[in-house]
């Protein structure tokens, strides 16, 4: 069974470390913790739609893209 969450934060790392982010940039781009990026690239926080939303513009990715 895949995990979800793991999945999902891989693609946030995918997409940060093409973008060249530190998670600290990412952070401050999507107005976020960068604990919770964090947590998020882990697989250890379930994440907000609305906070995905926030994430895939400060990438500059679609939010299908993250998924």
């Amino acid at each position: 069974m895949v995990d979800i969450l793991k999945e999902f934060g891989q693609k946030v790392l995918h997409y940060r470390r093409k973008k060249n982010l530190s998670q600290e940039h990412l952070a401050e781009l999507a107005s976020l913790h960068r604990t919770y990026i964090g947590q998020i690239e882990t697989g250890k926080r379930n994440i907000a739609l609305k906070n995905i939303e926030k994430l895939a513009k400060a990438l500059g990715v679609s939010i299908k893209d993250l998924f």
